[in-house]
């Protein structure tokens, strides 16, 4: 299973880290989406991950930033890492099913911490997963624009109507004041927010960096809020106290924000070079939002991914036409004023 150029890299770790030369036993963890080799190993007993980094990137950052998290108890522990053989081995987490309610609960605390984190250093050149990519103007949000209208992904009234709202919504963030804080950046599924019975544990930090704080309040809050209610709960959570007029209407953005962001993602990824329909078999908005909590949404299928993109796409459109997304833009405008 260890490609035969990273052996010899995998038994100095686990010499360095546990004394030995050798595991135990050793499966392939697939959940996920990740260019990264990932695998449960079993040393003395005792479950550990270890992760090849098969990404071009310098690992550095994301080694710093995952560090970071589990010495504040939000990561697993880290037994050992190498920048040069770019290998990683943490604790494994047996987890467990977390109930949505339980994780609308526990999640805000967890966000609350991680942001209070020692800054992460800057946003990767290579990598950027956060909705905030849309806002940050330069070669990188071009040429994914310039991918996006080559692939002719959609019909062309659906495209401008597409890039329309994403100009919109940049323009009002544009004038947003900023909020940056240690971020994680890849909350937007599941799959990296593990329990174990007792605790939650955030995993997956190759996309961690500093960001504006709404970016992971908002993705979290997108699998998780179904209700006003709900989400000034949620707000309240976070903050220690309710949200003002402001902090609730930049939130409400930010989820737009994410929504615009990965409905043009994977309507992408998922369109496998054939033209798409946005008003065709679009799913159920509470059946989808409650599937992908569950898990019974894979992303690695291209139907999937389809009816993920147009699953933001059509919670965007409808808050959009809502009267709240015009008091949150005033309330924004008025603030910046």
């Amino acid at each position: 299973m260890i490609p035969e150029e990273k052996r010899a890299a995998v038994t100095r770790a686990l010499r360095e880290a546990f004394g030995v030369t050798a595991f135990e036993n050793i499966r392939p963890l697939t959940g996920g989406h990740t260019s990264s080799l990932i695998f449960r190993i079993v040393v003395r007993g005792s479950p550990y991950v270890l992760k090849i980094i098969m990404y071009t990137g310098d690992p550095t950052r994301h080694f710093a930033s995952m560090r970071s998290a589990a010495e504040a108890g939000l990561a697993p522990q880290v037994w050992y890492t190498s920048i040069e053989d770019r290998i990683l081995i943490t604790g494994f987490v047996e987890s467990v099913p977390l109930p949505i309610a339980e994780a609308l609960a526990r999640m805000p605390a967890v966000l609350r911490t991680l942001h209070a984190l020692p800054p992460f250093a800057g946003v990767p050149d290579h990598l950027n997963t956060s909705c905030m990519f849309l806002l940050n103007k330069g070669p990188a949000l071009d040429g994914f624009i310039q991918k996006f209208q080559a692939a002719r992904v959609l019909p062309e009234d659906q495209t401008e109507e597409l890039f329309a709202r994403c100009a919109q919504l940049a323009e009002i963030c544009a004038c947003l004041e900023p909020g940056m804080v240690s971020s994680h950046n890849d909350l937007f599924k599941p799959d990296n927010i593990l329990f174990d019975g007792r605790r939650i544990w955030l995993v997956d930090w190759e996309a961690a960096f500093l960001n504006d704080r709404y970016a992971d309040l908002a993705v979290v809050a997108n699998m998780l809020v179904n209700n006003e209610a709900e989400e000034r709960a949620y707000l309240e959570a976070y903050f220690g106290q309710p949200p003002d007029r402001y902090q609730s209407a930049r939130f409400f953005l930010m989820q737009q924000v994410a929504h615009i962001f990965y409905a043009m993602a994977f309507l992408w990824l998922g369109s496998s070079g054939r033209q798409l329909n946005l008003d065709e078999n679009t799913p159920g908005l509470s059946d989808f939002h409650r599937r992908v909590w569950a898990g019974e949404v894979d992303l690695a299928d291209s139907q999937m991914k389809t009816a993920y993109g147009k699953y933001h796409w059509q919670l965007l459109s409808q808050n959009l036409r809502e009267p709240r997304f015009n008091e949150a833009v005033r309330i924004v405008w008025d603030r910046s004023a």
